[in-house]
């Protein structure tokens, strides 16, 4: 890396020199501190350092509506997409989620968030031909203990959920070493009921859930999608029938290129999957 490119202060290109510091990605993955230690530079030369490189990665994500138009083939390919792991779901999501903006997976508790939020954190790391990212994943805890024994049992059994990838290329990847785990107890996420809406000022309309983070947060979405757990009375006879276990529905609230819709899912022992009901 040719650092003398960067609008920096001649004192910390000589600095990252002196360290053998030769990528972004080498000062990314390092914290404030351990740069201090390492280039023996005070905290504010660290965080010009750490804006600079930033503001150059972020250089080129601004985009023209007339770009965006002329590349709009590129753009909704599946390599803009995660897939879920399951046909179902994304055929729901035209695809997978979005690599733009933010997606909420809102829904009361035992709804399914966190077997969803793990699955995901295994289909980031296949390759793009089977809808991943060959990338690795950041879960954010919000409970007391991580879910480390059910992220062990989804990968034991991705041979199952994943049929459509070959089982030498799953044995490949190294799944649980591309997680980072990150505690932060004081984060509310779970959706309120009406009970709760009442104790907090939020509004509830028709007995349902709703998010509980606010009209702030929504704005800051691309996509909303809410997950419920459906009681035997009223799951449909056709999807009931040829299952076993608690029937959960996947609905898209908004998404500006979704309508809203939804499928039914279950939690099974590999995973999340759709329920096609065209066969129910």
């Amino acid at each position: 890396m040719d650092w003398d490119q960067f609008d920096l202060n001649p004192k910390v290109i000589a600095a990252l020199k002196k360290a053998d510091i030769k990528s972004v990605k080498e000062i990314l993955n390092l914290s404030g501190a351990d740069l201090q230690r390492l280039m023996k530079l005070s905290s504010p030369d660290i965080q010009c350092l750490l804006k600079t490189v930033s503001l150059m990665l972020r250089r080129n994500s601004m985009l023209t509506a007339l770009q965006l138009y002329q590349d709009k083939d590129h753009l909704t390919s599946q390599h803009q997409k995660l897939s879920l792991g399951c046909s179902v779901l994304d055929t729901l999501l035209k695809g997978g989620i979005p690599l733009v903006g933010i997606t909420e997976l809102a829904g009361e508790s035992s709804a399914g968030k966190t077997q969803i939020s793990l699955q995901l954190c295994l289909c980031v790391q296949y390759p793009y031909k089977y809808g991943g990212l060959e990338s690795g994943a950041v879960y954010i805890c919000t409970e007391d203990v991580f879910p480390s024994k059910r992220l062990q049992q989804l990968i034991d059994q991705q041979h199952k959920l994943r049929a459509d990838v070959p089982a030498e290329i799953i044995q490949k990847i190294k799944f649980g070493n591309s997680i980072f785990v990150e505690h932060a107890a004081d984060l509310v996420t779970d959706a309120v009921s009406e009970l709760e809406a009442a104790q907090c000022s939020c509004s509830v309309v028709d007995n349902r859930v709703s998010p509980a983070l606010g009209i702030t947060w929504a704005n800051q979405l691309l996509m909303r999608l809410m997950v419920s757990r459906l009681s035997q009375p009223e799951q449909s006879p056709g999807v009931a029938s040829h299952l076993t276990g608690s029937v959960r529905t996947l609905r898209v609230v908004f998404a500006p290129h979704l309508p809203p819709s939804s499928c039914y899912y279950t939690v099974k022992l590999e995973g999340v999957k759709g329920i096609n009901t065209s066969f129910a």
